[in-house]
């Protein structure tokens, strides 16, 4: 796993490791993974890349959990961006979504995200956004893609639980395989928002929305194991870490 550059590692993570210059080779690796995997689906055009890199603002704020081969080259990758309850709305991606932009669903939106945060203060726990998938052409078809969108549960488990939302592309079954788990797409007063067209990614997208504590009962046991699994994978930062409890996190938020 790549950490965020600020912030704070829960307890329940044993193998965090400050090593700068892994940190960013596999973070180049897996920005080069994704502008390839991106680049082949037609979902983004050379001109966004940097030296081949699929370069987001938000890698470096987010949590990336990485497949790698026998020879430790990343093959898979999935992030996780963390927010307190007090995150403005218009700061996440879905509020900057093709949806958003679309006159008759901007409101229904808003009340959806309303509705999420809501959940979020009556647990009284924070929210995340999940999104980054890509797989390698050498493990497509195996259960990589499921076990990655497990490890986010898993992980937002041991950040304290957390209200996800994140916007899905219909492309390689994506929305398919978080619906699957427990993922939602979000609602308005009982209407489900559509999918919508994304003209960035050139696909078919849908707003949805998870709850960590809440996987599909059938995958129960595999995150747990996952949590397990996570507890002890090497976490690596480019600075030193703290570590706090999630739960003493959870009390001061």
């Amino acid at each position: 796993m790549l950490a965020p550059t600020q912030g704070a590692a829960p307890s329940s993570f044993s193998g965090v490791q400050s090593n700068v210059s892994l940190y960013q080779d596999l973070l180049f690796e897996m920005q080069e993974l994704r502008g390839r995997v991106y680049l082949e689906d037609g979902a983004i055009q050379p001109s966004q890349l940097q030296d081949g890199r699929h370069v987001l603002g938000i890698d470096e704020e987010s949590w990336h959990l990485l497949i790698l081969n026998e020879r430790h080259q990343v093959r898979g990758c999935i992030r996780c961006r963390h927010h307190t309850p007090d995150v403005n709305p218009q700061e996440l991606a879905v509020s900057n979504s093709a949806l958003a932009s679309a006159v008759e669903w901007r409101r229904p939106l808003e009340n959806a995200l309303s509705e999420e945060f809501e959940v979020a203060r009556r647990r009284g726990c924070n929210l995340a956004e999940a999104g980054g998938l890509a797989l390698d052409q050498e493990i497509r078809g195996t259960t990589a893609a499921l076990r990655l969108v497990l490890a986010i549960y898993a992980l937002t488990e041991l950040l304290g639980g957390v209200v996800g939302l994140s916007t899905v592309t219909q492309r390689h079954c994506s929305a398919s395989i978080l619906r699957r788990i427990g993922g939602r797409p979000l609602e308005s007063a009982g209407l489900q928002l559509p999918p919508y067209y994304d003209p960035v990614y050139d696909c078919q997208m849908e707003v949805m929305r998870f709850y960590s504590w809440d996987p599909n009962p059938r995958y129960r046991i595999w995150v747990d194991e996952i949590k397990a699994e996570l507890g002890e994978t090497c976490v690596l930062t480019r600075s030193s870490y703290r570590r706090h409890s999630a739960h003493a996190a959870h009390a001061a938020s």
